[in-house]
């Protein structure tokens, strides 16, 4: 399947939803057990670097970033969300949004990228890992999901363009 990334479009919302569904339903993706309304998530997620996989199927995944803090000192971090739809896991989406995603949030200033990874989540920290983060450590039983205390990877990746 030929795949274009792209920015995201609002009216793409419906399709990232069902993806976002999808990563939730596997248990090792977040600590949402819902997808949230369009509203809440474009409120959270910066307008630019919003990216999706798609092809004449539809939509493949999505990448977006959210600001850390909106303290000023911390304006050029952001924190990484990216999910492949379940059947097409396994054909470089994932490298692919990844990297445009990197490129994209270093057009707009931002020196530090972020992500927290369920350990279990193999896949996408070696992902990461492969693209330039670094593990800056475990943050331990950070929250709870399903009644059970769950552990995050805390990955980063500093810039070499912005802020260099």
């Amino acid at each position: 399947m030929d795949w274009a990334i792209e920015a995201m479009l609002d009216s793409d919302w419906p399709a990232v939803r069902e993806i976002y569904r999808q990563g939730i339903d596997t248990g090792d993706a977040t600590f949402q057990y819902e997808p949230p309304e369009w509203a809440e998530w474009d409120a959270n997620h910066l307008r630019h670097s919003r990216l999706v996989a798609r092809s004449a199927g539809g939509l493949g995944g999505w990448a977006a970033i959210s600001a850390v803090s909106r303290r000023e000192c911390y304006a050029g971090v952001a924190e990484v969300s990216i999910y492949i739809a379940a059947a097409d896991r396994g054909r470089g989406l994932g490298r692919r949004l990844l990297e445009a995603l990197i490129a994209g949030s270093e057009a707009h200033g931002i020196w530090t990228l972020q992500a927290g990874v369920f350990p279990e989540n193999a896949a996408s920290i070696a992902l990461h890992e492969r693209l330039g983060f670094r593990r800056v450590g475990v943050r331990e039983r950070i929250g709870q999901r399903d009644g059970r205390w769950r552990d995050t990877v805390l990955l980063e990746r500093r810039s070499k363009v912005v802020g260099a």
